[in-house]
């Protein structure tokens, strides 16, 4: 399971959002499909696939990175991640995570949903995932 804020949930259900950056000790591992979600009871409204992951300091995000975010700049993302994470830091090292979105709902979260799919058949993943 991945949550994200619901501005970045939008971006990453229009493929505007390719990459995140976490601080978490739980590692998501590549090759590996996740719910996403807004809140840790939501069914989830899509699943996103992990095709590439690294270290990196904070502060050593490229102005690519920065459009891979959502974002058109630096300063944007910089006030984002404060929001969500209390600071900056530009020598935080944190896991950044390059996904795709495999499939979304056709419809909102509700028990007994489907899924649509983008670009591969369903997997069932564990909620826990």
């Amino acid at each position: 399971m991945a949550i994200f804020k619901k501005k970045h949930m939008n971006l990453v259900l229009e493929e505007r959002k390719t990459q995140t950056r976490r601080t978490h000790k739980y590692e998501w591992k590549v090759g590996k499909k996740y719910r996403i979600r807004a809140r840790w009871f939501d069914k989830g409204v899509a699943k996103i696939l992990i095709i590439r992951k690294f270290r990196q300091r904070l502060g050593d995000i490229s102005p690519r990175d920065i459009q891979k975010e959502g974002y058109t700049c630096l300063e944007d993302y910089k006030k984002a991640w404060i929001e969500i994470n209390g600071q900056w830091d530009p020598d935080r090292i944190v896991i950044v995570y390059e996904f795709k979105l495999v499939s979304k709902t056709s419809k909102p979260s509700t028990a007994g949903e489907t899924h649509k799919s983008l670009s591969e058949p369903q997997v069932s993943l564990d909620s826990h995932s």
